[in-house]
Protein backbone atom coordinates (compact mmCIF):
# COMPACT_ATOMS: atom_id res chain seq x y z
CA UNK A 1 0.00 0.00 0.00
CA UNK A 2 1.44 3.44 -1.02
CA UNK A 3 2.25 5.69 1.59
CA UNK A 4 0.11 8.50 -0.21
CA UNK A 5 -2.84 6.34 0.18
CA UNK A 6 -2.10 5.07 3.30
CA UNK A 7 -1.91 9.06 4.72
CA UNK A 8 -5.20 9.80 2.87
CA UNK A 9 -7.00 7.14 4.22
CA UNK A 10 -5.66 8.18 7.66
CA UNK A 11 -6.66 11.84 7.34
CA UNK A 12 -10.34 10.67 6.07
CA UNK A 13 -10.72 8.20 8.71
CA UNK A 14 -9.25 10.95 11.70
CA UNK A 15 -12.33 13.49 9.84
CA UNK A 16 -15.30 10.56 10.51
CA UNK A 17 -14.19 7.73 12.04
CA UNK A 18 -12.44 8.40 15.51
CA UNK A 19 -15.21 10.50 16.61
CA UNK A 20 -18.69 8.53 17.49
CA UNK A 21 -21.49 10.58 16.34
CA UNK A 22 -21.62 12.60 19.63
CA UNK A 23 -18.56 13.85 19.55
CA UNK A 24 -16.93 11.59 22.02
CA UNK A 25 -13.27 9.72 21.30
CA UNK A 26 -13.79 6.48 20.44
CA UNK A 27 -12.14 3.82 22.71
CA UNK A 28 -10.16 1.03 21.56
CA UNK A 29 -11.98 -1.88 19.97
CA UNK A 30 -11.90 -5.46 18.88
CA UNK A 31 -14.95 -5.75 16.26
CA UNK A 32 -16.52 -8.47 14.13
CA UNK A 33 -16.80 -8.28 10.36
CA UNK A 34 -18.70 -11.21 8.65
CA UNK A 35 -18.25 -11.59 5.02
CA UNK A 36 -18.32 -14.26 2.21
CA UNK A 37 -14.98 -16.05 1.62
CA UNK A 38 -14.77 -16.34 -2.21
CA UNK A 39 -10.83 -15.92 -3.66
CA UNK A 40 -8.90 -14.24 -1.73
CA UNK A 41 -11.96 -12.14 -0.11
CA UNK A 42 -10.42 -12.52 3.73
CA UNK A 43 -6.47 -12.09 2.89
CA UNK A 44 -7.23 -8.86 0.63
CA UNK A 45 -9.87 -7.15 3.66
CA UNK A 46 -7.02 -7.54 6.38
CA UNK A 47 -4.42 -5.23 4.25
CA UNK A 48 -8.15 -3.02 3.07
CA UNK A 49 -8.66 -2.42 6.83
CA UNK A 50 -5.04 -1.86 8.08
CA UNK A 51 -5.35 2.25 7.94
CA UNK A 52 -8.81 2.44 9.75
CA UNK A 53 -7.18 0.42 12.31
CA UNK A 54 -3.51 2.10 12.67
CA UNK A 55 -5.71 5.71 12.95
CA UNK A 56 -8.13 4.26 15.00
CA UNK A 57 -6.37 1.66 17.37
CA UNK A 58 -9.93 -0.83 17.25
CA UNK A 59 -9.30 -4.06 16.03
CA UNK A 60 -11.05 -6.22 13.08
CA UNK A 61 -11.36 -9.51 13.54
CA UNK A 62 -13.06 -11.33 10.14
CA UNK A 63 -15.51 -14.24 10.51
CA UNK A 64 -15.55 -15.75 7.27
CA UNK A 65 -18.76 -17.92 5.61
CA UNK A 66 -19.19 -20.33 2.87
CA UNK A 67 -18.75 -19.11 -0.73
CA UNK A 68 -22.30 -20.03 -1.34
CA UNK A 69 -24.57 -16.66 -0.97
CA UNK A 70 -27.37 -18.79 -0.10
CA UNK A 71 -26.02 -20.91 2.64
CA UNK A 72 -24.20 -17.40 4.24
CA UNK A 73 -28.09 -15.83 4.19
CA UNK A 74 -29.53 -18.51 6.31
CA UNK A 75 -26.93 -18.15 8.32
CA UNK A 76 -27.11 -14.53 8.78
CA UNK A 77 -30.67 -14.74 9.73
CA UNK A 78 -30.38 -17.36 12.43
CA UNK A 79 -27.54 -15.37 13.92
CA UNK A 80 -29.90 -11.79 13.50
CA UNK A 81 -32.90 -14.03 14.59
CA UNK A 82 -31.39 -15.14 18.13
CA UNK A 83 -30.02 -11.17 18.45
CA UNK A 84 -26.58 -12.32 18.67
CA UNK A 85 -23.89 -9.97 20.16
CA UNK A 86 -21.18 -10.99 19.14
CA UNK A 87 -21.18 -9.91 15.21
CA UNK A 88 -20.38 -6.18 14.77
CA UNK A 89 -21.09 -5.53 11.41
CA UNK A 90 -22.75 -8.06 8.54
CA UNK A 91 -21.77 -7.58 4.70
CA UNK A 92 -24.60 -7.96 3.05
CA UNK A 93 -26.00 -8.61 -0.54
CA UNK A 94 -27.71 -6.18 -2.66
CA UNK A 95 -31.01 -8.35 -2.58
CA UNK A 96 -30.70 -8.73 1.07
CA UNK A 97 -31.39 -5.33 2.58
CA UNK A 98 -35.43 -5.91 2.63
CA UNK A 99 -35.09 -8.79 3.99
CA UNK A 100 -32.85 -8.10 7.08
CA UNK A 101 -33.89 -4.15 7.58
CA UNK A 102 -35.14 -4.61 11.07
CA UNK A 103 -32.17 -6.40 12.06
CA UNK A 104 -29.66 -3.04 11.19
CA UNK A 105 -28.81 0.23 12.29
CA UNK A 106 -30.02 3.47 10.42
CA UNK A 107 -26.68 5.31 8.80
CA UNK A 108 -29.04 7.73 7.18
CA UNK A 109 -27.28 10.85 9.73
CA UNK A 110 -23.94 9.20 9.67
CA UNK A 111 -23.79 8.65 6.14
CA UNK A 112 -25.17 11.68 5.02
CA UNK A 113 -22.58 13.15 3.25
CA UNK A 114 -21.16 9.98 1.80
CA UNK A 115 -24.60 8.11 0.34
CA UNK A 116 -24.89 11.22 -2.38
CA UNK A 117 -21.53 10.29 -3.93
CA UNK A 118 -22.26 6.89 -4.77
CA UNK A 119 -25.12 5.66 -7.65
CA UNK A 120 -28.29 6.61 -6.68
CA UNK A 121 -29.86 3.63 -7.53
CA UNK A 122 -27.71 1.36 -5.37
CA UNK A 123 -28.47 3.93 -2.56
CA UNK A 124 -31.79 3.71 -3.17
CA UNK A 125 -31.37 -0.73 -3.38
CA UNK A 126 -30.21 -0.64 0.41
CA UNK A 127 -33.00 1.83 1.55
CA UNK A 128 -35.99 0.54 3.44
CA UNK A 129 -38.82 2.50 4.47
CA UNK A 130 -36.62 5.82 4.79
CA UNK A 131 -34.06 4.28 6.74
CA UNK A 132 -30.67 3.18 4.86
CA UNK A 133 -29.87 0.04 6.34
CA UNK A 134 -26.54 -0.53 4.44
CA UNK A 135 -23.47 1.69 2.60
CA UNK A 136 -22.52 0.09 -0.71
CA UNK A 137 -18.85 -1.11 -0.65
CA UNK A 138 -18.44 -2.47 -4.24
CA UNK A 139 -21.06 -3.29 -7.41
CA UNK A 140 -21.06 -6.35 -9.21
CA UNK A 141 -22.81 -7.25 -12.86
CA UNK A 142 -20.82 -10.55 -14.56
CA UNK A 143 -19.25 -10.53 -17.78
CA UNK A 144 -18.14 -13.00 -20.52
CA UNK A 145 -14.75 -13.95 -20.12
CA UNK A 146 -13.25 -15.61 -23.26
CA UNK A 147 -9.78 -16.72 -24.76
CA UNK A 148 -8.16 -14.07 -27.14
CA UNK A 149 -5.31 -16.75 -28.15
CA UNK A 150 -8.05 -19.55 -28.66
CA UNK A 151 -10.72 -17.19 -30.74
CA UNK A 152 -7.49 -15.99 -32.59
CA UNK A 153 -6.46 -19.85 -33.06
CA UNK A 154 -9.71 -21.03 -34.46
CA UNK A 155 -10.73 -18.20 -36.94
CA UNK A 156 -13.76 -17.01 -34.00
CA UNK A 157 -15.68 -14.42 -33.42
CA UNK A 158 -16.54 -12.56 -30.11
CA UNK A 159 -19.95 -13.68 -30.02
CA UNK A 160 -22.78 -11.89 -29.70
CA UNK A 161 -25.56 -14.49 -29.75
CA UNK A 162 -26.26 -17.85 -27.29
CA UNK A 163 -26.15 -19.46 -30.54
CA UNK A 164 -23.02 -18.06 -31.67
CA UNK A 165 -21.70 -19.03 -28.52
CA UNK A 166 -22.57 -22.42 -28.54
CA UNK A 167 -21.06 -22.74 -32.23
CA UNK A 168 -17.60 -20.91 -30.95
CA UNK A 169 -17.72 -23.18 -27.91
CA UNK A 170 -18.23 -26.18 -30.09
CA UNK A 171 -15.13 -25.57 -32.33
CA UNK A 172 -13.18 -24.64 -29.81
CA UNK A 173 -13.65 -27.82 -27.91
CA UNK A 174 -13.03 -30.37 -30.45
CA UNK A 175 -9.68 -28.83 -31.79
CA UNK A 176 -8.43 -28.68 -28.27
CA UNK A 177 -9.27 -32.11 -27.79
CA UNK A 178 -8.33 -33.22 -30.70
CA UNK A 179 -5.03 -31.39 -29.86
CA UNK A 180 -4.88 -33.49 -26.65
CA UNK A 181 -6.43 -31.49 -23.91
CA UNK A 182 -9.17 -33.94 -23.14
CA UNK A 183 -10.62 -32.90 -20.20
CA UNK A 184 -11.27 -29.03 -22.31
CA UNK A 185 -14.88 -27.50 -22.24
CA UNK A 186 -16.38 -24.57 -24.18
CA UNK A 187 -18.40 -22.84 -21.72
CA UNK A 188 -17.97 -22.66 -17.77
CA UNK A 189 -21.18 -21.20 -15.57
CA UNK A 190 -22.93 -21.50 -12.64
CA UNK A 191 -25.43 -24.40 -12.55
CA UNK A 192 -25.40 -25.55 -8.45
CA UNK A 193 -28.89 -24.95 -6.99
CA UNK A 194 -28.10 -21.99 -5.11
CA UNK A 195 -29.04 -18.02 -5.44
CA UNK A 196 -25.85 -18.31 -8.20
CA UNK A 197 -28.22 -19.99 -10.37
CA UNK A 198 -31.10 -17.30 -10.25
CA UNK A 199 -28.50 -15.19 -11.45
CA UNK A 200 -27.26 -16.75 -14.47
CA UNK A 201 -31.06 -18.15 -15.42
CA UNK A 202 -32.07 -14.82 -15.19
CA UNK A 203 -29.79 -13.44 -17.50
CA UNK A 204 -30.78 -16.08 -19.70
CA UNK A 205 -34.74 -15.20 -19.75
CA UNK A 206 -34.43 -11.74 -19.48
CA UNK A 207 -31.73 -11.68 -22.72
CA UNK A 208 -34.39 -14.12 -24.26
CA UNK A 209 -36.83 -11.16 -24.04
CA UNK A 210 -38.60 -13.51 -20.93
CA UNK A 211 -38.77 -10.84 -18.53
CA UNK A 212 -37.26 -10.82 -15.13
CA UNK A 213 -39.07 -13.57 -13.40
CA UNK A 214 -41.81 -11.32 -11.25
CA UNK A 215 -41.93 -7.43 -12.98
CA UNK A 216 -41.44 -4.26 -10.62
CA UNK A 217 -45.16 -4.37 -10.22
CA UNK A 218 -45.34 -7.54 -9.23
CA UNK A 219 -46.43 -9.17 -12.07
CA UNK A 220 -45.29 -13.26 -12.04
CA UNK A 221 -43.91 -13.38 -15.67
CA UNK A 222 -41.76 -16.55 -15.60
CA UNK A 223 -44.25 -18.41 -17.80
CA UNK A 224 -44.25 -17.72 -21.28
CA UNK A 225 -42.47 -19.11 -24.63
CA UNK A 226 -39.38 -17.11 -24.59
CA UNK A 227 -38.55 -18.01 -21.08
CA UNK A 228 -39.39 -21.59 -22.23
CA UNK A 229 -36.54 -21.07 -25.23
CA UNK A 230 -33.78 -19.92 -22.50
CA UNK A 231 -33.96 -22.56 -20.47
CA UNK A 232 -34.01 -24.92 -22.96
CA UNK A 233 -30.98 -23.22 -24.76
CA UNK A 234 -28.81 -23.22 -21.74
CA UNK A 235 -29.92 -27.06 -20.79
CA UNK A 236 -28.72 -28.04 -24.33
CA UNK A 237 -24.80 -26.99 -23.11
CA UNK A 238 -24.74 -29.63 -20.12
CA UNK A 239 -22.90 -32.51 -21.25
CA UNK A 240 -21.96 -31.21 -24.69
CA UNK A 241 -20.31 -27.42 -24.22
CA UNK A 242 -20.44 -27.48 -20.57
CA UNK A 243 -19.48 -30.78 -17.82
CA UNK A 244 -22.49 -32.20 -16.57
CA UNK A 245 -20.94 -31.39 -13.48
CA UNK A 246 -21.21 -27.87 -14.15
CA UNK A 247 -24.98 -28.70 -12.29
CA UNK A 248 -22.99 -28.61 -8.90
CA UNK A 249 -20.87 -25.35 -9.91
CA UNK A 250 -20.94 -22.08 -8.12
CA UNK A 251 -18.57 -18.69 -9.10
CA UNK A 252 -15.36 -20.32 -7.55
CA UNK A 253 -15.29 -24.11 -9.27
CA UNK A 254 -15.77 -22.47 -12.86
CA UNK A 255 -13.02 -19.99 -11.84
CA UNK A 256 -11.03 -23.50 -11.19
CA UNK A 257 -11.62 -24.72 -14.73
CA UNK A 258 -11.01 -21.66 -16.79
CA UNK A 259 -7.97 -20.24 -14.60
CA UNK A 260 -6.42 -23.67 -15.16
CA UNK A 261 -6.84 -23.11 -18.48
CA UNK A 262 -9.66 -25.50 -19.21
CA UNK A 263 -12.18 -23.47 -20.54
CA UNK A 264 -12.72 -21.12 -23.64
CA UNK A 265 -15.47 -18.79 -22.15
CA UNK A 266 -17.04 -18.65 -18.35
CA UNK A 267 -19.72 -16.48 -17.00
CA UNK A 268 -18.63 -14.84 -13.59
CA UNK A 269 -18.21 -11.85 -11.87
CA UNK A 270 -15.30 -8.95 -11.68
CA UNK A 271 -13.52 -10.36 -8.90
CA UNK A 272 -12.35 -13.05 -11.14
CA UNK A 273 -10.36 -10.57 -13.76
CA UNK A 274 -7.91 -10.22 -11.27
CA UNK A 275 -7.27 -13.99 -9.99
CA UNK A 276 -7.16 -14.93 -13.61
CA UNK A 277 -3.89 -12.38 -14.25
CA UNK A 278 -2.10 -13.54 -11.66
CA UNK A 279 1.12 -15.48 -11.37
CA UNK A 280 -0.39 -18.87 -11.06
CA UNK A 281 -3.26 -18.57 -13.16
CA UNK A 282 -2.76 -20.48 -16.61
CA UNK A 283 -4.76 -18.40 -18.79
CA UNK A 284 -2.95 -14.52 -17.45
CA UNK A 285 -3.20 -11.92 -20.25
CA UNK A 286 -4.52 -14.68 -22.35
CA UNK A 287 -8.75 -13.25 -21.95
CA UNK A 288 -11.07 -10.59 -21.75
CA UNK A 289 -14.39 -9.76 -20.90
CA UNK A 290 -17.58 -8.80 -22.81
CA UNK A 291 -21.18 -8.25 -21.97
CA UNK A 292 -22.73 -11.95 -22.10
CA UNK A 293 -25.19 -12.77 -25.21
CA UNK A 294 -28.08 -12.20 -25.96
CA UNK A 295 -30.79 -14.29 -27.51
CA UNK A 296 -31.67 -13.00 -31.08
CA UNK A 297 -30.22 -9.68 -32.89
CA UNK A 298 -31.87 -6.96 -31.33
CA UNK A 299 -32.61 -8.45 -28.29
CA UNK A 300 -30.66 -7.02 -25.21
CA UNK A 301 -27.95 -8.34 -22.98
CA UNK A 302 -28.63 -9.13 -19.18
CA UNK A 303 -25.86 -9.20 -16.31
CA UNK A 304 -27.45 -9.47 -12.91
CA UNK A 305 -27.19 -6.96 -10.60
CA UNK A 306 -25.23 -7.82 -8.04
CA UNK A 307 -22.49 -5.81 -5.36
CA UNK A 308 -21.70 -5.93 -1.25
CA UNK A 309 -22.72 -3.51 1.45
CA UNK A 310 -21.61 -3.79 4.72
CA UNK A 311 -24.62 -2.75 7.43
CA UNK A 312 -24.12 -2.57 11.41
CA UNK A 313 -26.11 -5.02 13.86
CA UNK A 314 -28.58 -3.40 16.07
CA UNK A 315 -27.46 -5.37 18.87
CA UNK A 316 -23.99 -4.56 18.50
CA UNK A 317 -22.04 -3.29 21.95
CA UNK A 318 -19.78 -1.08 19.54
CA UNK A 319 -22.39 0.80 17.48
CA UNK A 320 -19.97 3.52 16.95
CA UNK A 321 -16.96 1.94 16.61
CA UNK A 322 -18.88 -0.59 13.65
CA UNK A 323 -20.61 2.73 11.99
CA UNK A 324 -16.99 4.63 11.48
CA UNK A 325 -15.66 1.74 9.81
CA UNK A 326 -18.67 1.00 7.80
CA UNK A 327 -17.90 4.92 6.57
CA UNK A 328 -14.37 3.72 5.71
CA UNK A 329 -15.19 0.86 3.85
CA UNK A 330 -17.68 2.88 1.64
CA UNK A 331 -16.06 5.58 1.53
CA UNK A 332 -12.86 6.52 -1.45
CA UNK A 333 -10.13 5.63 -0.15
CA UNK A 334 -10.98 1.75 0.64
CA UNK A 335 -13.32 1.95 -2.38
CA UNK A 336 -10.42 2.73 -4.39
CA UNK A 337 -7.98 0.33 -3.04
CA UNK A 338 -10.20 -2.40 -3.28
CA UNK A 339 -10.84 -1.67 -7.25
CA UNK A 340 -7.09 -1.49 -7.67
CA UNK A 341 -6.35 -4.74 -5.83
CA UNK A 342 -9.77 -6.58 -6.59
CA UNK A 343 -10.74 -5.14 -10.18
CA UNK A 344 -14.02 -4.49 -7.60
CA UNK A 345 -16.37 -2.08 -9.11
CA UNK A 346 -16.39 1.04 -7.39
CA UNK A 347 -20.08 2.07 -6.29
CA UNK A 348 -18.71 5.91 -5.85
CA UNK A 349 -19.74 7.80 -9.42
CA UNK A 350 -16.48 9.17 -9.56
CA UNK A 351 -13.90 6.92 -9.28
CA UNK A 352 -14.66 5.84 -12.69
CA UNK A 353 -12.75 8.57 -13.65
CA UNK A 354 -9.98 8.14 -11.57
CA UNK A 355 -6.61 7.74 -13.09
CA UNK A 356 -5.20 6.06 -11.02
CA UNK A 357 -7.68 3.21 -11.21
CA UNK A 358 -7.89 3.21 -15.04
CA UNK A 359 -3.99 2.60 -14.58
CA UNK A 360 -3.95 -0.64 -12.69
CA UNK A 361 -7.50 -1.72 -13.59
CA UNK A 362 -7.96 -0.79 -17.33
CA UNK A 363 -11.06 -3.27 -16.95
CA UNK A 364 -12.77 -0.87 -14.79
CA UNK A 365 -13.97 1.73 -16.99
CA UNK A 366 -14.67 -1.12 -19.56
CA UNK A 367 -17.27 -2.59 -16.83
CA UNK A 368 -19.21 0.30 -16.79
CA UNK A 369 -20.48 -0.87 -19.93
CA UNK A 370 -21.48 -4.00 -18.25
CA UNK A 371 -23.12 -2.39 -15.68
CA UNK A 372 -24.85 -0.44 -17.85
CA UNK A 373 -27.05 -3.44 -18.54
CA UNK A 374 -27.65 -4.64 -14.97
CA UNK A 375 -30.93 -5.95 -14.38
CA UNK A 376 -32.19 -6.34 -10.62
CA UNK A 377 -33.35 -9.42 -9.39
CA UNK A 378 -37.03 -9.41 -8.16
CA UNK A 379 -36.10 -8.68 -4.39
CA UNK A 380 -37.78 -5.18 -4.16
CA UNK A 381 -41.11 -6.20 -5.69
CA UNK A 382 -41.25 -9.52 -3.61
CA UNK A 383 -40.11 -7.99 -0.22
CA UNK A 384 -39.86 -10.31 2.27
CA UNK A 385 -40.77 -13.41 0.04
CA UNK A 386 -37.77 -12.74 -2.51
CA UNK A 387 -35.63 -15.83 -1.02
CA UNK A 388 -38.51 -18.12 -1.20
CA UNK A 389 -39.45 -16.84 -4.77
CA UNK A 390 -35.82 -17.34 -5.68
CA UNK A 391 -35.27 -20.88 -4.04
CA UNK A 392 -38.65 -21.80 -5.55
CA UNK A 393 -37.06 -20.42 -9.41
CA UNK A 394 -33.29 -22.27 -9.30
CA UNK A 395 -34.99 -25.49 -8.15
CA UNK A 396 -37.37 -25.26 -11.52
CA UNK A 397 -34.43 -24.01 -13.69
CA UNK A 398 -31.82 -26.97 -12.03
CA UNK A 399 -34.75 -29.70 -12.85
CA UNK A 400 -34.50 -28.55 -16.46
CA UNK A 401 -31.00 -28.11 -17.10
CA UNK A 402 -30.95 -31.89 -14.98
CA UNK A 403 -33.46 -33.32 -17.54
CA UNK A 404 -35.87 -33.83 -15.13
CA UNK A 405 -39.19 -32.52 -16.68
CA UNK A 406 -39.18 -29.74 -19.68
CA UNK A 407 -38.91 -26.42 -19.38
CA UNK A 408 -42.66 -25.79 -20.29
CA UNK A 409 -43.84 -27.92 -17.41
CA UNK A 410 -41.26 -26.68 -14.51
CA UNK A 411 -42.02 -22.60 -15.68
CA UNK A 412 -46.00 -23.49 -15.40
CA UNK A 413 -45.43 -25.36 -12.14
CA UNK A 414 -43.01 -22.92 -10.84
CA UNK A 415 -45.78 -20.08 -11.91
CA UNK A 416 -48.46 -21.80 -9.93
CA UNK A 417 -46.02 -21.77 -6.83
CA UNK A 418 -45.50 -18.38 -6.87
CA UNK A 419 -48.88 -17.90 -7.45
CA UNK A 420 -49.90 -19.34 -4.07
CA UNK A 421 -46.56 -17.64 -2.07
CA UNK A 422 -47.86 -14.52 -3.32
CA UNK A 423 -51.57 -14.78 -2.42
CA UNK A 424 -53.26 -11.56 -2.50
CA UNK A 425 -50.50 -9.29 -2.50
CA UNK A 426 -46.64 -9.81 -2.14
Amino acid sequence: MSSGFKNRALRSVAAVALVSALGTPVMAEEIFYVSGSVGKAVENFKTLVKPWEDATGNTVTIVPMPASTSDQFGQYRLWLAAGATDIDLYQTDVIWAPQLADHFVDMSEAAKDLAPTHFPSIIESQTVAGKLVALPIFTDAPALYYRKDLLEKYGVAVPKTWDELTAAATTIQEGERAAGKGDFWGYVWQGNAYEGLTCDALEWVKSFGGGQIVEADGTISINNEKAVKALETAAGWVGTISPEGVLAYGEEESRGVWQTGNAAFMRNWPYAYTLGNGDDSAVKGLFDVTTLPVGAAGDTSAATLGGWNVAVSKYSKHQDVAISLALYLAGPEAQKARAISESALPTIVALYDDADIAAAQPIIPQWKEVFLNAVPRPSAPTLGKYNEVSSKFWSAVHETLSGNGSAADNLAGLEADLADLKGDAW
